[in-house]
């Protein structure tokens, strides 16, 4: 029996190359191994979303680049977390049992705190036990996390390990599957490639616009002139390089060095190699856009598969917990 896998994403609309690159290829991979479970977990979004006029767009742009980029829901359930409220249900029972210096305690909460606080609400405090009962909820074993992550997961793990010391065995300890998720550096050469900062790529532009955004990357800071040698391992385009042209890094890296390339050409290579990755991405994704009933039925589909293992896990947390 293959081992679960279930791992969530906020629904941030169009994806780009830092999703791309650091979870969606990794999820491709995984369903053909692994009895994988996709959430698109609109609930967690709400914990920072004031505004939520583009939620629903927002998940539909964002399963469509999942099922471009190779996502089969025949090979794994793909659903909106909302779809299956049994996780609010569960949420609020395993609240009972997580104690509140446990989530006091959690650095993303004093970060996201920070960043927000004119809205430190509830469902912020309680985000790592609504993680809990999304992973426990469809009894996962395996977690594609970055080592980055590993502490959400450990407070997970304790919460679940409180539960079955409390009420019995119930829920399987979930295990981190580290993946190498690599942080991918925005267009501005030092942060985090980012929507919100407005440093990204997304998959579905063009080949004309992604060139365009490509153009706008920071280089070589110390390379000022195209005859001066370049220093491609500071470089942000080459970095991205290394994941769209592998086979001809080490080429333009030499040519960099020698400055027989400028900056300019460096990034029409880029560029050219993003576009020719992605092209059949694109093709398929504009097939799919063509035809939005198919998303529709494809959420519909995974929200009935993962409500039929959700409704078994709660009748049984319920009987355990002297509830039914």
């Amino acid at each position: 029996m293959k081992q679960r896998v279930f791992s969530g994403a906020r629904p941030t609309g169009r994806q780009h190359l830092g999703n791309y690159l650091g979870a969606i290829r990794n999820y491709v991979a995984l369903q053909n191994e692994y009895d994988c479970i996709y959430s698109v977990v609109d609930i967690h979004a709400l914990t920072s979303l004031e505004d939520t006029k583009q939620l629903q767009s927002n998940i539909y742009e964002m399963m469509l680049d999942w099922l471009a980029a190779g996502l089969d829901p025949k090979k794994c359930i793909l659903f909106v977390q909302s779809h299956v409220p049994e996780v609010m249900e569960l949420f609020t029972l395993l609240g009972m049992v997580t104690p509140l210096s446990w989530l006091l305690r959690v650095p993303t909460f004093k970060d996201k705190a920070k960043l927000q606080p004119h809205n430190v609400n509830y469902g912020l405090v309680g985000y790592p036990v609504l993680m809990t009962a999304d992973i426990v909820l469809y009894k996962a074993e395996a977690i594609p996390v970055g080592e980055d992550q590993l502490p959400h997961l450990e407070l997970a793990r304790e919460i679940v390990r409180r539960f079955n010391n409390m009420f019995g065995d119930t829920f399987p300890e979930p295990l981190a599957k580290l993946t190498a998720f690599p942080m991918v550096v925005g267009l501005d050469g030092k942060d985090k490639m980012s929507k919100q900062l407005g440093n990204h790529i997304e998959l579905a532009l063009t080949p004309e616009e992604t060139l365009e955004r490509v153009k706008t990357a920071v280089t070589d800071p110390a390379r000022r002139y195209r005859r001066d040698p370049g220093h491609p391992e500071v470089c942000n385009v080459y970095r991205l390089q290394q994941y769209f042209n592998e086979l001809k890094t080490s080429g333009i890296a030499e040519k960099c060095r020698q400055a027989e390339i400028g900056c300019v050409d460096c990034k029409e290579l880029l560029a050219e190699a993003i576009n020719k990755d992605l092209a059949p991405f694109r093709e398929r994704r504009q097939a799919l856009a063509a035809m939005p009933e198919y998303v529709t039925k494809v959420l519909a589909d995974g929200a009935a598969r993962a409500g039929v293992i959700a409704r078994k896990t709660l009748v049984e947390v319920k009987e355990r917990m002297g509830l039914d």
